[in-house]
């Protein structure tokens, strides 16, 4: 068991104000791992006045001493690769192999993307009418990362305010904060002054709300649900702070008869599964158009039934658990609701896997027949079920994959770049993957409607953490 009860505050750790513990549960075995202390709003203010006070002299800085400062935290990331990994399959579920090749790499690869963001920013320009643009770092900024993608969002989130001179406050998920705790471990060894970065861990009804609420915090920055992102967006009105917010998705995967059935709808359902489909970005509702659709289902359900769920702490392609007994009741809920609904089962289903009564396990499970109102195919399941829709023309796959309150992400498959980049243009989502191509570091990430707003990574991210200051100088000065 883990002993985590201390904050990092003003670049030391320290105890919470009042004593609050909880255990950190490990998905696969249900047992405790860990303990840390949930903070207050007392806690928070502690930060964000320690956030304050370094950001009179942090915001200083050149870009030089930033990029020094990154370049050492990125050395450091990489020598300690290896326990992020670890850390993260231990509080989340993710399998070893998976947490090695995508979750820990990202803390490498959005890192670098930043780095080299960094050093192509133009802090300053003259306009062609002679008035100076600058841009500025915004102030302190109240950090709120999820639990699915943890390091990822925390990584998106802290570079950027640290990059453009700004300061923070981290509150990580209560339910994986572990990693989080390294991560503070990293950037006081890199040498970040004190005060430049805090961790308070808590829920988000106390802390969460006191950052968002506080008034002196000049930026929100969220990852989390829609509900959630609308709460933040809430209380950060009352002070006029900006609002960045990276939410939830129901994105589609459109399958035209012309594309590479066998690669597309395979790669769709183990894309639709990775992370034991706790992704928001996820292709989780499948558009085939119907002169392919039994093949497509002949295809989806063998690969859906060559998914394995297996131990985290092995090597391998399998699956783990959700990350807690709450997402696992949840995901049931919409799984029995897709039966109820009529949709037909072709892969798993409501329970738990054969051999796995002990853990936060769920059956891989796709759905076919599913239309478009069902709550499967409009509701984020956030678990390892894929819905399979029909469509019979180019223009009702495209009305179908727009039919969703969320535009985070959307997939086409097709042998033909001209309804490639006919169909991207028209679909409202912030990412659009052609083929399977993925995303790619330094790229801007985000989505469009309850998606959220702003963009994470590379120069896009940077920018959401800047402020533009327009300098009038005299004609003749």
């Amino acid at each position: 068991m883990r002993n985590e009860r201390k904050f990092y505050i003003d670049g030391q750790w320290v105890d919470p104000l009042k004593p609050n513990d909880l255990e950190v549960i490990n998905p696969a075995t249900e047992k405790p791992i860990g303990v840390i202390a949930m903070g207050t709003a007392a806690d928070i203010d502690r930060a964000v006045a320690a956030a304050k006070r370094a950001f009179a002299t942090y915001s200083q800085t050149s870009v030089e001493e930033r990029l020094a400062l990154l370049e050492k935290l990125l050395e450091i990331y990489k020598r300690r690769y290896e326990e992020m990994a670890r850390t993260i399959t231990a509080e989340l579920g993710a399998p070893i192999t998976m947490s090695t090749e995508q979750q820990a790499d990202v803390g490498v690869g959005h890192l670098q993307g930043f780095i080299d963001a960094l050093k192509r920013l133009k802090t300053r320009e003259v306009l062609p009418n002679g008035d100076v643009v600058r841009r500025e770092p915004i102030g302190v900024c109240g950090l709120i990362t999820p639990w699915n993608w943890p390091i990822n969002q925390i990584v998106l989130k802290v570079v950027p305010a640290l990059a453009t001179g700004s300061t923070c406050v981290l509150k990580p998920s209560e339910f994986t904060p572990l990693n989080a705790i390294l991560y503070a471990e990293m950037v006081h060894e890199a040498g970040f002054p004190a005060g430049t970065f805090n961790l308070v861990n808590g829920d988000g009804l106390e802390c969460g709300a006191a950052l968002s609420r506080h008034r002196y915090v000049d930026m929100m920055s969220f990852t989390g649900s829609t509900r959630a992102g609308i709460a933040v967006s809430k209380d950060a009105a009352e002070t006029v702070k900006r609002v960045t917010l990276e939410l939830g998705g129901k994105s589609p995967n459109v399958v035209f008869a012309d594309s590479d059935l066998e690669e597309g709808v395979a790669d769709g359902v183990a894309q639709c599964f990775n992370n034991s489909g706790q992704s928001c970005d996820a292709p989780t509702r499948m558009l085939v158009e119907r002169s392919a659709y039994d093949k497509a289902l002949e295809i989806a359900e063998r690969a859906g039934r060559q998914a394995e769920v297996g131990n985290p702490e092995e090597e391998g392609t399998h699956i783990g658990p959700l990350v807690s007994h709450i997402q696992f009741g949840r995901v049931q809920a919409l799984i029995e609701a897709g039966v109820a609904e009529g949709a037909r089962l072709l892969v798993g289903g409501p329970g738990k896997p054969e051999g796995f009564e002990t853990g936060y396990f769920a059956k891989p499970t796709i759905f076919a027949d599913v239309n478009n109102d069902m709550r499967i195919a409009r509701e984020e399941v956030f678990g390892p079920v894929l819905s399979i829709i029909p469509f019979d023309t180019e223009e009702q796959a495209i009305a179908i994959a727009n039919d969703t309150a969320y535009g985070l992400a959307a997939y086409v498959q097709t042998g033909d770049p001209d309804r490639a980049d006919r169909v991207a243009s028209r679909l409202r989502a912030g990412m659009v993957h052609i083929n399977g191509a993925p995303h790619r570091y330094g790229s801007p990430f985000g989505g469009y409607k309850q998606s959220g707003n702003g963009r994470e990574g590379g120069i896009f991210g940077l920018e959401d953490f800047l402020e533009i200051k327009t300098v009038h100088h005299p004609a003749r000065m």
